[in-house]
């Protein structure tokens, strides 16, 4: 499941460092097996995708709450992060088109959401990271193998936005485009933030 190469870079991250490819693909698959979470289409049901707010909320909440968790670090403010989400697509719940829309528009106030999280953290002097233990749910630490660990207490390391787009492509299963569009960043720097990414995984997993 490699990715081409951003341009000007001779690196393909399939490429560079198949072994973390695999290891991080295992990792998030097996989350989202556990989440009920298997993407289809940019992890949208479609055509037949939701129309209605209380579908939105039963079929999408579980597997952004995860998104969440996997990008702040914290289950309580994973929560907030999404239900600050869900508030505005009620807001705006006039101006989209269709429920595949809807789980875009949720996508992105989520990813935006943590990175305000994420702003407030380090500039509040006496913020200290949620220890391993607590940051994610008893059940689902319960059920991950050392090597899964492994790979989310790496992931967590990562600078906010190479995190964004790895837990978009692997759990989220979303397209290069598709991840520019929900960071607000241009493909080629999704290409280069993935490369520099796995590089930085690879590093601290030693495979």
């Amino acid at each position: 499941m490699g990715w081409d190469a951003p341009r000007g870079d001779s690196r393909a991250t399939g490429n560079q460092a198949p072994n973390v490819e695999a290891t991080v693909e295992r990792t998030f698959s097996h989350l989202r097996t556990l989440d009920g979470n298997t993407p289809q289409t940019g992890g949208v049901q479609a055509p037949e995708a939701p129309l209605t707010l209380e579908d939105l909320y039963r079929q999408h909440r579980m597997r952004l709450v995860r998104l969440a968790i996997l990008l702040v670090d914290d289950p309580a403010t994973a929560e907030d992060v999404v239900q600050e989400a869900f508030t505005g697509l009620h807001r705006n719940w006039g101006g989209l088109r269709d429920g595949a829309a809807a789980v875009g528009y949720l996508r992105t106030a989520v990813v935006n959401g943590s990175r305000s999280v994420l702003r407030r953290r380090k500039t509040a002097r006496e913020y200290q990271p949620p220890h391993l233990t607590t940051a994610r749910s008893a059940e689902s630490l319960a059920m991950l193998t050392a090597e899964h660990q492994a790979v989310v207490s790496a992931l967590g390391q990562l600078p906010p936005r190479q995190r964004e787009v790895l837990v978009l492509r692997y759990y989220g299963g979303l397209s290069e485009q598709e991840i520019a569009e929900s960071t607000g960043i241009s493909r080629g720097t999704v290409k280069s933030t993935a490369s520099r990414a796995l590089d930085a995984l690879q590093k601290a997993l030693k495979v």
